[in-house]
């Protein structure tokens, strides 16, 4: 039997304290804080629920996402290139300091490459 990306990640809870300090991060970030100006924390806390609740429901946990798809929910931003680049150098700093092993690193980084197309449309 395979252990799920899930689990091999720390379950739920590994999930939670990888997406909240990654979220954290970017919200300080010279780059990247822009979006989350002008947002009250009821709003960013919300939006840190539905991202743990999809990393959970991706990596094959038992969650259910309440949340839009990745096109819609980034819509409008104006994400380039340059801002995902930073996201993923901050995911990838994140992950090393959990103890990431590489090969649930490889698969982090297939799963977020398969969405790039999504957010990044500026």
């Amino acid at each position: 039997m395979t252990t799920t990306l899930y689990s091999r990640l720390g379950g739920y809870d590994g999930l939670a304290m990888f997406a909240t300090t990654v979220v954290g991060l970017a919200r300080k970030d010279d780059l990247l804080a822009r979006f989350w100006i002008n947002r009250g924390e009821d709003r960013n806390a919300r939006e840190l629920q539905l991202l743990i609740d999809y990393f959970v429901k991706a990596t094959g946990g038992q969650m259910y996402y309440r949340g839009r798809d990745m096109a819609l929910s980034h819509q409008g931003m104006g994400i380039t290139e340059t801002d995902w680049t930073r996201f993923v150098e901050i995911v990838v700093s994140v992950a090393g300091d959990m103890g990431v092993g590489p090969d649930e690193g490889g698969e982090v980084m297939a799963f977020l490459g398969s969405l790039k197309a999504d957010i990044v449309t500026a």
